[in-house]
């Protein structure tokens, strides 16, 4: 059906690149490199009064950083009004829309009594089987006509899904204002794209049904749908920020490296089957497949992230996480002599599991104790102690401490 798969990931700019939207943006990244497709990237800032340039930045530079790149230059929504506004009319002329003079009051008056009745919202007779092309007062707004049957669709994930259209309501398509809702923005521009593949989160699901509706209506190729397993907290419940960082940035500011991030979100809800877990970039393209995606959710367990951290700084040059660290280095210990540190890097390299463990772990290769315990040293400092110190520390000069003597 397709002769070149194209994804797409499309965030909003009304806050920074979480967990979440950074595993959706994985998963897409590595279908599109796995198969030799597209990644695009549309920026969703439709919400002026919540989305800002500060935010686009921010998603772009988190997206950099963990080395997703994109194929074409990110698509503005906010530019396409136009567009999506003259494919409302073309719905409306096709007989697909209609225009809604209920006030707010009876919308909600009719869609309560329909609903006790196991019936979705429906405008009365008089606005749904209006031939009207002309909005009939300033305070109308633009509704799709919900067809009767069901909305059948195999999902990636979840394989078969339907919805019985009784269940779903004749929604908006454009405000009073004139102003295009969400779901006809991204199907739109998800055509305009070429997009033939659409993965997503789970909450995204009962958003599904009425883009397909607006497909067929429009005449548009429908692509292929996955719905992805949410990440949740240690208590079961969605991830959110009562359960720490979420934010991409936080994670970079911890001390986590890009490659060790991505290694583990790309586990949540994906398995590339026997029992590894330590994956690089390319060797998470070569392994990945979306048919082993999972239909559970996922549990962040940062732990695990430590542990995934930890064997990722393992496998950097020393040089490499001289690099990494020169932030840290830098603003602890500025002026250090280099030739020290790359000493002290060997040593800790194989305990840090964070890059600042560098410091907090081994503080004592960079400043003396600043207290005792002074009951300790009553106790055992006694006069002679002092002098076998001494002598230990001539006998330690002439051990050799070098790693294979050691070990």
């Amino acid at each position: 059906m397709f002769n070149s798969i194209v994804v797409r990931f499309a965030p909003s700019p009304t806050g920074y690149l979480h967990v979440g939207g950074a595993r959706t943006a994985i998963f897409n990244w590595l279908f599109a490199r796995s198969t030799g497709g597209k990644f695009l990237l549309r920026i969703e800032d439709t919400d002026k009064e919540r989305s800002s340039e500060e935010m686009v930045r921010a998603i772009l530079d988190g997206l950099k950083w963990l080395g997703l790149d994109w194929d074409e230059p990110p698509m503005r929504q906010s530019n396409r009004s136009a567009r999506h506004r003259a494919e409302c009319l073309r719905l409306l002329e096709s007989g697909h829309a209609y225009w809604c003079r209920c006030s707010a009051q009876e919308v909600e008056e009719r869609r309560t009594q329909l609903w006790d009745r196991g019936v979705a919202y429906r405008c009365p007779e008089l606005c749904r089987n209006s031939l009207s092309t002309q909005a009939p007062d300033e305070n109308a707004v633009l509704r799709f006509k919900v067809p009767e049957g069901k909305t059948h669709f195999n999902d990636i994930v979840h394989d078969a899904i339907t919805f019985e259209n009784s269940e779903i309501e004749d929604f908006v398509l454009l405000r009073s204002d004139g102003t295009p809702v969400y779901n006809v923005a991204v199907v739109v521009d998800d055509h305009d794209m070429d997009i033939t593949h659409i993965l997503r989160g789970d909450d995204h699901l009962s958003n599904t049904p009425k883009q397909i509706q607006l497909y067929r209506a429009l005449g548009y190729d429908v692509p292929q749908f996955g719905h992805l397993p949410l990440i949740l907290g240690p208590d079961k419940k969605r991830l959110s920020k009562r359960h720490g960082a979420t934010a991409i940035g936080e994670y970079q500011m911890r001390g986590y490296l890009p490659s060790a991030l991505v290694n583990y979100l790309a586990l949540l809800g994906w398995s590339p089957g026997g029992d590894r877990e330590i994956m690089t970039l390319d060797e998470l393209i070569e392994a990945f497949d979306i048919r082993r995606v999972l239909k559970k959710s996922a549990v962040f367990d940062e732990e695990k992230l430590r542990w995934i951290n930890g064997q990722h700084i393992r496998r950097l040059s020393i040089s490499e996480l001289m690099e990494r660290l020169r932030p840290y280095i830098d603003g602890d210990v500025p002026g250090a002599d280099n030739g020290y540190l790359e000493r002290v890097v060997r040593l800790m390299q194989e305990r840090m599991t964070v890059l600042p463990d560098l410091f907090n772990e081994g503080w004592f290769f960079f400043k003396d104790p600043e207290s005792y315990d002074e009951k300790g040293v009553k106790k055992h400092w006694k006069p002679q102690v002092p002098v076998m110190v001494e002598e230990i520390l001539a006998e330690l000069e002439k051990c050799d401490f070098t790693a294979a003597s050691v070990e």
